[in-house]
């Protein structure tokens, strides 16, 4: 039997927890997380330099860094589109985290994706692993995707609620091990407006998202439109009453207290195993320890 060996994810006797937090957007997510504990020092790195998160940093007094992405493709490497893999990808990563890290005069003890739109490349994910935290609008281990669309997989799938998770960015497409998943949003809140949607896709046997988008279409009916626009609604609820929940929660009081291990990609939280789903907020709620 293997022998099980934890490491902190951050160790508070190291002394105050530095972290970086990446933004290309309006910067909610990050404003949520400077909140929680606006005395944790920081800084707030950006692909996007014009953006409203970069705004939000300034006005905090977070020290900025900011690499504009479709520069540094177009005119450094002659590429339209930024890339998911390669050295190109790679030597973007490596440049704005020299500034993140010259700016806070060593590693970061932890990197939060505050939507920010870039898959990181490989080189990052494998140097600061098991170190960055990312947010996904959805059970990460049953739905994939951007924005709405785990919300109508969950739909489709006859799913009783939608909750958001939490989770470690490795190198893989949102797979990394779940840290946290908030409390469950119940789908009968929407009940009325499904209604239409639910019998169709009983109907036509459709529970992937691919398979009703083909059944809508072929009938020439407004049903794949309608999950989209309810399932957007659901999305931007569960990111007020999920995400903005947990992940400051998950930054602050989990990994910045130390109370988070991790072995290999098994998680420990007060030194308990947590399941693969990680920390359940229907289970233990927001509390100071669980031991």
């Amino acid at each position: 039997m293997r022998e099980v060996t934890t490491k902190l994810v951050y160790d508070p006797s190291s002394g105050p927890m530095r972290y970086a937090c990446g933004v290309s957007g309006s910067g909610t997510n990050y404003e949520r997380i400077y909140e929680r504990d606006p005395g944790t020092y920081h800084v707030v790195f950006s692909n996007a330099p014009e953006c409203a998160g970069i705004t939000k940093a300034r006005n905090h007094g977070a020290p900025v860094v900011a690499l504009d992405s479709r520069k540094y493709f177009g005119e450094m490497w002659g590429i339209e589109k930024v890339p998911r893999y390669g050295v190109e990808r790679n030597t973007y990563d490596m440049a704005i985290m020299t500034l993140v890290e010259q700016t806070l005069n060593g590693v970061p003890d932890l990197i939060c994706l505050a939507g920010y739109d870039l898959w990181i490349g490989d080189w990052m994910a494998n140097r600061y692993y098991p170190r960055i935290l990312n947010v996904h609008p959805g059970d990460a281990r049953k739905y994939v995707g951007l924005g709405w669309r785990p919300a109508a997989k969950a739909i489709l799938a006859e799913d009783k609620g939608v909750k958001s998770t939490v989770f470690f960015v490795d190198a893989s497409d949102d797979g990394g091990p779940i840290l946290i998943q908030s409390k469950s949003l119940p789908l009968s809140r929407w009940d009325d407006e499904l209604r239409d949607i639910r019998r169709f896709a009983e109907k036509r046997g459709a529970r992937t998202l691919e398979q009703f988008r083909v059944a809508a279409q072929g009938e020439g009916n407004d049903l794949y439109k309608a999950l989209g626009k309810v399932s957007t609604t659901i999305q931007e609820v569960l990111r007020v009453e999920g995400d903005w929940q947990i992940y400051p929660f998950a930054v602050h009081d989990l990994i910045g207290k130390g109370r988070v291990a991790l072995d290999g990609r098994t998680v420990y939280i007060d030194g308990l195993q947590m399941p693969e789903e990680g920390w359940q907020v229907d289970t233990y709620g927001f509390a100071e320890s669980i031991r």
